[in-house]
This record gives C-alpha cells, sequence and structure tokens, in this order.
C-alpha cells in the first residue's frame, strides 16, 4: 500500500547496521513510500555478536535506498554516548532536513540471568534501550513545529505478554519502553505527534538457529516465524495519516 502523505518527509531510524535486521528492512519500507531516510548503526556492537556481524552494511544500505530514488544518510554513532541523541538530531537536520517520523529500533541485548546480572549489564542496556529512546524522543518533540504530523515509533518486545528467561537487562529496559510510550504520547499529543510501540514477536534477523525454528513453530499460530518486513510494514502504517488516531499503545505483532 502506498500512503502520499509519507512521500517527501524525513525518517529517522535507529539501529540499521544489518541488512537483515528489522531497521533496514524499516528503512526500505519508507523508500518505497518516497520518504527520505536518515538512520544510524553502531558496527562495533556487530562486531561483538558474531551471528550479525555485515562489514559494510550501513554503506551497502544507503546505496540501496538511493536506488530507490530518495535521499539517504546515515550516522556511525554509539548511542550510549548521553550526548548522542542531540548529535543524531543535529546531523539528520545538516544533511538532509528536519525529520517528521522517528524510528527508534537501536537495541543492545546480551544474555544474563540471575547468576550473572550485574551493574555494568544492567547500565549497558539502560543506556541504550531506554536512556538513548528517551532522550531522542523528547528531544525530536522539543523541535518539532506544533500543529504538524509527527510520529513517534518505538520497537518493544512484548514484555508485558509473559517472561524472557535469562533476558533480565532486556526485558527491564524494553519493558520500560511501553510504560514510556504510553505517557510520552499523552504529553505531546498537542503538538500533533503521536507515540506508539511495535512489539514484532519473534522475528527471523539472522541469529535464529534451526533448532530455535523447530522449538518455536509449535508455538506459532500461523505456522511461521516473524519477518523484518512485517515490522516495516506496520512502522510504515503507524507513520502515515492512515493512523493519526492512534497513539499511546503497544502494538503486538506477533503473529499469534
Amino acid at each position: 500500500m502506498i500512503f502520499d502523505d509519507l512521500k517527501g518527509k524525513i525518517a529517522l531510524v535507529t539501529g540499521a547496521s544489518r541488512r537483515q535486521g528489522i531497521g533496514a528492512a524499516i528503512c526500505r519500507a519508507f523508500a518505497a513510500q518516497g520518504t527520505d531516510v536518515f538512520f544510524t548503526s553502531w558496527q562495533q556492537y556487530d562486531r561483538d555478536m558474531p551471528h550479525t556481524q555485515d562489514p559494510h552494511g550501513p554503506e551497502r544500505l544507503a546505496d540501496e535506498l538511493r536506488s530507490a530514488g530518495i535521499r539517504a544518510e546515515f550516522l556511525e554513532v554509539d548511542l550510549s554516548d548521553p550526548d548522542a541523541p542531540v548529535r543524531v538530531l543535529d546531523t539528520v537536520a545538516e544533511r538532509l532536513g528536519k525529520p517528521a517520523i522517528l524510528v527508534n529500533n537501536a537495541v543492545h541485548s546480551t544474555r544474563d540471568g540471575y547468576q550473572k546480572l550485574d551493574a555494568a549489564i544492567l547500565d549497558a542496556h539502560y543506556a541504550v534501550n531506554l536512556r538513548a529512546l528517551a532522550l531522542l524522543s523528547v528531544e525530536f518533540a522539543r523541535r518539532h513545529v506544533a500543529g504538524t504530523p509527527g510520529r513517534i515509533i518505538n520497537l518493544s518486545s512484548g514484555q508485558s505478554l509473559g517472561p524472557m528467561p535469562e533476558e533480565l537487562a532486556y526485558v527491564a529496559t524494553k519493558g520500560a519502553v511501553e510504560a514510556f510510550t504510553r505517557t510520552l504520547a499523552a504529553e505531546v499529543a498537542h503538538l500533533g505527534i503521536t507515540v506508539n510501540a511495535i512489539n514484532p514477536g519473534l522475528t527471523d534477523t539472522g541469529w535464529i538457529t534451526p533448532e530455535i525454528e523447530r522449538a518455536f513453530l509449535t508455538r506459532m499460530s500461523m505456522g511461521r516465524l516473524g519477518l523484518p518486513d512485517d515490522a516495516a510494514r506496520l512502522a510504515v502504517f503507524l507513520a502515515s495519516d492512515a493512523a493519526a488516531w492512534i497513539t499511546g499503545q503497544t502494538i503486538h505483532s506477533a503473529g499469534a
């Protein structure tokens, strides 16, 4: 589906280092709508996660997006730096203009569990999953022209639906995203900004082994795992005028 109101707008998408990931899929989906795209990447994190490496991913994704006829830029940035959110928004404005859409997709995730969890692990998750998301969102709102449409879309992981063993730091911070989404939506509605979250469910972004797939398929009522494009289509819808009356919601698009 084509949403004409998205053509010519600027979308900022965080965490699009890997071309197999949800962030890259969201970038492509916006490009297909004629939306200019600015995305962030942080390949140092990817290098520490062997199953997620894509050494030239950001450059090749940017070229792919430009081939769709839109403007595309990216910034390699560590979102755990407290100053990063302002830097990112300044760079978007300098290179493309003021964004009308913010998609907070970047994530930090390592397995912990109660035997491993410590302050350093908690702080690393908090810095990216919650603090960077919150600071980007409020700075986006402060710069927004009141009365014009604005969209903030956060990525959740369905922590309110059930446990995720050995992911204590991850669930604590991602669960907080849903609470933050609800309250920020109420605060910025008068500006014309909607704020929603997407729980994409179990999504195959390259990390799922055949063993994991077999184990989870028995629980998936639709008979398959999620794909990055599933989340991307929902993000585009939430950014469009068709979703102008939806705010403060976490949409569990988990195929179950």
